[in-house]
């Protein structure tokens, strides 16, 4: 297994590369999606777009990043993270927006990293913060898609597959002795011996962060916060011209929680491909949009959430060039630099 001082010697060498495959993807997805519904069809849609309402979907994303910060220092805190202000913490949480455009996100263990840099929690341990992450959010979503699946059944048995899988996931990191024997077990194997010290690191994080007490509350905060996105998916349908009531708002809502879920699911960076032909799919045969409709709806929800997310985080970037930098932790206690 590869020690801390493994990682922060070259965690962000392929970091450049691995992004820009990210944002090549999302322009061919972009340009897959005008084609869908037709070049000059979406962008007579997009035109006729009532933009007032726009600022407001981006705040209710801004809502959404806001409580999945306040998640991400309460993560921090369980872990045994006490030396990171609140102003040190978000920095890093915003800078790992554009790592979700990775492939497979595997980038996002740059934040283990950072928070390594910073705080000298194990690597390991800071990884079962990013994974409660994923499995708190994709358990909000689902709870969020709820009423659509019950009112689309079709969607049942992906809507099941998953909600298993991330609730198996949590039941197990309870086990705690099942957990520890494997691990004891893999201890005495020449070979795999090695790995039990971070597996150990991670398993004892995650035991902390799937506690029921703590699973509820980042459960809770993850569903309000995507009903943020969602309402702000409402707005902009209502700016297509689509009717302001229960039923739009409704669709608006199950249709963005469940394609986050098959994004997520996909592994492709930032759900890429994923995500879109979902919200444009479902837009088309459960909101009867016509091609062009749903091609612009998803071009211009994907901008106001993950795109807007990813360029604020490399804003972050430009202002925090010491995170791709990535001094060893010996070398900024010796060259003490202000945050």
């Amino acid at each position: 297994m590869t020690t801390n001082a493994d990682y922060a010697s070259s965690p962000s060498q392929n970091l450049r590369q691995h992004l820009g495959l990210g944002l090549i993807l999302g322009c061919v997805v972009f340009l897959g999606l005008a084609l869908f519904g037709d070049i000059r069809q979406v962008g007579q849609v997009v035109q006729d777009f009532d933009w007032r309402v726009y600022p407001l979907a981006l705040l209710l994303t801004l809502f959404n990043y806001t409580l999945r910060f306040v998640k991400w220092h309460y993560y921090l805190r369980l872990v045994g993270v006490s030396t990171l202000s609140w102003k040190q913490s978000f920095r890093l949480f915003v800078a790992g927006f554009p790592l979700a455009v990775t492939p497979g996100k595997v980038g996002e263990v740059l934040k283990a990293i950072w928070v390594n840099q910073k705080s000298g929690l194990p690597i390991a341990r800071g990884v079962s913060i990013i994974l409660a992450e994923r499995i708190s959010d994709g358990l909000a979503v689902l709870i969020l898609s709820t009423s659509g699946v019950l009112a689309y059944p079709q969607y049942w048995p992906a809507f099941a597959s998953v909600g298993l899988l991330l609730l198996g996931g949590i039941i197990i990191s309870q086990m705690r002795s099942l957990v520890l024997g494997i691990l004891s077990w893999l201890d005495r194997l020449r070979r795999l011996d090695r790995l039990v010290p971070p597996l150990r690191q991670f398993y004892e994080g995650a035991f902390i962060l799937f506690r029921p007490r703590s699973t509820l509350l980042a459960v809770s905060l993850g569903s309000l916060s995507w009903l943020g996105e969602g309402v702000g998916f409402y707005l902009i349908l209502w700016g297509l011209g689509m009717p302001a009531n229960t039923h739009t708002a409704g669709l608006a809502i199950f249709i963005l929680a469940f394609s986050t879920v098959i994004g997520a699911v996909s592994t492709l960076p930032g759900g890429l491909g994923a995500a879109e032909a979902s919200i444009a799919g479902m837009l088309v045969l459960l909101a009867h949009l016509s091609q062009a409709q749903a091609a612009a709806a998803t071009l211009l929800i994907r901008l106001a959430t993950l795109w807007f997310g990813v360029s604020l985080g490399l804003g972050t970037w430009m202002l925090s060039p010491d995170l791709l930098g990535l001094k060893t932790r010996q070398e900024r206690l010796a060259s003490p630099e202000r945050e």
